[in-house]
This record gives C-alpha cells, structure tokens and sequence, in this order.
C-alpha cells in the first residue's frame, strides 16, 4: 500500500473533490443513510429489474450478447432474463444495457441522469462471486448514484448542451464507486477507481435513436466494475482524477461547479429527486403523453383521429426539440425519443406502452398521419420536464393541456404497488419465463437478505437459475 502522505495534488487543480466523494463512500455505513432513501433503493432496483426483464431478449442484447459471448472468460455472473451465464465485465455491460433499451429507466430529473442502470448492473455482477450482504449492496447502489449524480450537477448544463451522453460519461465514476464500496476500498483506492473511471467516460448524444446508446450505459457499467478492479490491485490513477486542471469536470463542461459534486453530501441524497417512468420512452416526453391522455379523458370518448385533427402543436423547453425532433422515425429506438410520435399514440390510441413504440406502430397509416401534424415550439421559461399541448381540431374546436409535473417525477411518484405492476407487466412483454413473485418478494426483503446474490438466482431465466444452483 502507498503512503498517503506522499500524495500531492497539482497546484492548479481545485482540491479535494475526488478525495470528497472516496472518503464519502468509505465512510458512509448504511445506518447513515435516512429511511427514506433506503426504501428509495430498493424501489430503483424494482424498476431496474422491471426495465431489465423488457429488454433482456430484445434484438439490440441478442446481438450484443452474440458478440460478448466470443470473448466470454467465466460463467461467474447470470444474465437478466436470459439462460446464458457469462463473465463479470459482460454481466455488467449486458445486464445495464437490458435495462436501458427500451428507455424505460429512472431518471435524476436535475440531470436528466439514468443513474441505476450502469450502478445496479455493476453491483449484481459482482454478487455472485463478491458475497454480500442485502444491505451491503443497497448501500453500495446508494453510494454509487449519488456519485453519479453530483458529478453529472457539477457539469450541468454544459456537459449535455455539449453532446455528451450524460447517463453514460457519469455512470462509469457510479459504478466505479458502488463497486469500490462491494469490494471494500479504502479512501485512496477509490480516488484510483475515479480514475481509471475518468480514462473510461465517454458517450455522446449522436447515439441516441440507435442501438450504440444503450451500448454507452454497459460501457459505463462494465468500466465501473474494472476501474474497481485495478484500484483493488492498487492500479494508480491521478491523485484529483475529477476537479484536476485537466480532470473529467474541467475537459468535458464549459462552466463547472465543483462544489455541487461534494457540498450538503449525506444531508441531500440524489436518490429523493430521481423518479421512475410510466413510459418507454425519453424523459423530456412524458409531460407531453400526460397533456394528451389528459385530452382524451376530457374529451370523454370523442374520435381523436387524423380526420378529426388538423394541427398539434407542443411548447416546451428547447431540450425537447434538440433531442425529440424527429417527425419520420425509422425504428423503435428513434421512436422512443421522437415527440411527434408519442404524440400521435397517446392522442390516436389513449396509450404510451412498449406496444406502442414498435415498427408495427411507427408503420400504422394513422399515426403517420398524425406525425406530420405535430408542430414543436420552443420556450426557454419552461422547465424541462413540463409540456403544453394545443390541439386544433377540423371543426374549429381547439383544446389545450399544460403539464407541470409529469407522473413518475419524485413530485408526482409511483406508487410501490404500481411499480409491481410495471415489473409484471414488462416481465410479461420480455417473455423471460421468470416467477415474477419470488423476485418481487426478494427485492422487498433485500434489506435483511444474508445474500443478495440470490436476487440474480431468481432474475435469470429458469435455465440460468438452475445451473447457479448447482
């Protein structure tokens, strides 16, 4: 081990802010953590698994699976929903990729982070062979979005209006930290594990609409896990891998603010402000399908039709035409981050589900039809996740619907009962062959589990299951 008193950091550096969030996650024990965010984590892994089991067979993971498989080392770690074992580094990526491609993840709405998918996939990729304990683990899955989390605060906005796929560039330092805490490092060691993270953090927004978005949260995940790794073996890394002069916050955002990666720590928790969706897709459209079902129940069972619509128009935050402009999507990917679409199906349907975001759906006449009605207006005062709706109608009729607060923001929760329905339901749509029940009642017993390895034990695919039982 090396002698912490020989380490100096540069003299244009900010200090202490790598050094800030390793001695926070060293030190922080999980009856530190309020009992509010301990239900929170265990809440977030309900929907992580809920997200997971939709998107374990989905053609973006059998592909990506095909490809991993080749350079598979052990059969140490499970896959979600899937027969397949594999090694702990494509467990992780795997594993966060299945949760994120359908877009149905949580998100830290002062972000627009996805912060549990990289952070939970790294984690139950160690358990298998790292024991640990229910409680440890939920505390390492705490720790590591709250890194998450206030890295992506210190570089925000910049760090996105600059192109970087914030979920991705800041989950690698997440999953660097839960790891670290599973496997027990010391305060210098995760300031390693930040950087091996910080030589790992990439993504960029031109992926989104396409299969190499989600391709970013297993690189995050899987880069999480090693950086952990290498720290373990006492890998050095730069002593202020953050806040350096040439550390992540200063070379990826204009306008940096080191304070809120480390400031008010164990006082304000990430994990308060992070909601779960209700639909499968971008975060800055869920707004938007709530003004338009909202229509369709006011309108109490009138025809929202291409005949009966003549021009919908949607003001928001500039964000939402940036990274939701897309009027002629072309595959499911695309459509979950196209306004004119969800539109189009919550207006013509009353609905925004996984059915809805399929090349069946993108290819139906009347949603095309729709689509090219949809007019999208910028307006700075707004905030991101509020949408106003104005729909013109043939007959001279126009109706409007403003959205403050979308369902499934922290102001506006998901209930636990509903985000049982939502794993039921998206275990059903990925077709696992999964008992939905065990799992549900392992995640809500976590806290007390000796093991939390057996949560994979009941995620994984009959097959899977079996053969880590034996």
């Amino acid at each position: 081990m090396r002698d912490e008193s020989e380490t100096v950091l540069p003299a244009d550096s900010t200090p202490g802010v790598s050094r800030s969030l390793a001695r926070f996650v060293e030190r922080t024990g999980w009856s530190d953590v309020p009992a509010a965010v301990q239900h929170e984590a265990v809440r977030a892994l309900v929907n992580y698994f809920a997200a997971a089991l939709a998107g374990c067979a989905s053609p973006v993971i059998e592909r990506a699976a095909t490809v991993f498989a080749s350079f598979r080392a052990s059969e140490a770690a499970g896959l979600i929903g899937r027969r397949e074992r594999t090694d702990v580094l494509n467990a992780a990526a795997l594993n966060a990729m299945s949760a994120n491609v359908h877009d149905f993840d949580d998100t830290h709405l002062p972000t627009v982070i996805h912060p549990s998918a990289p952070v939970a996939a790294a984690l139950f990729a160690l358990a298998e062979s790292t024991p640990m304990s229910g409680e440890q683990l939920l505390l390492a899955l705490v720790l590591g979005v709250e890194c998450t989390c206030r890295i992506g605060l210190a570089v925000s906005p910049g760090h996105y209006r600059r192109g970087w796929h914030i979920s991705s560039t800041c989950g690698v330092f997440g999953a660097a930290a839960a790891a670290g805490k599973a496997l027990r490092l010391d305060e210098g060691q995760l300031v390693w594990a930040f950087g091996q993270a910080s030589a790992q953090a990439a993504g960029v927004l031109e992926t989104l609409g396409t299969m190499a978005k989600s391709l970013g949260f297993g690189q995050a995940a899987r880069g999480g896990v090693l950086s952990a790794l290498l720290a373990a073996q006492d890998f050095s890394g730069p002593p202020e891998p953050l806040a350096g002069n040439y550390g992540f916050l200063r070379v990826s955002s204009d306008h940096v603010d080191p304070a809120a990666a480390h400031d008010t720590l164990g006082r304000e928790w990430a994990l308060l402000s992070t909601g779960y969706k209700p639909y499968p897709c971008g975060i800055v459209l869920h707004a938007a399908i709530d003004a338009c079902l909202q229509l369709r129940r006011d309108a109490a069972g009138a025809a929202w039709t291409s005949a009966a619509i003549e021009r919908i128009e949607l003001t928001g935050h500039p964000l939402l035409r940036e990274r939701a402009d897309r009027p002629r999507p072309a595959s499911s990917s695309e459509a979950q981050v196209s306004a004119q679409h969800a539109l189009a199906v919550a207006l013509a349907r009353g609905s925004a589900g996984l059915a809805d975001f399929t090349a069946e759906s993108i290819a139906d006449p009347e949603l095309q039809a729709l689509r090219e009605r949809v007019v999208l207006i910028d307006d700075p005062a707004f905030a991101i996740e509020a949408a106003h709706v104005a729909v013109r109608l043939r007959d001279g009729r126009s109706v409007a619907c403003r959205v403050q607060t979308p369902r499934g923001a922290p102001a506006r929760p998901l209930s636990d009962a509903e985000l049982e329905a939502k794993l039921r339901a998206l275990a059903v749509y990925g077709a696992s062959g999964i008992a939905v029940q065990p799992l549900l009642d392992a995640l809500w017993g976590l806290p007390r589990a000796p093991d939390a390895a057996a949560i994979m034990r009941a995620a994984c695919a009959p097959a899977a299951a079996a053969s880590a039982l034996r």
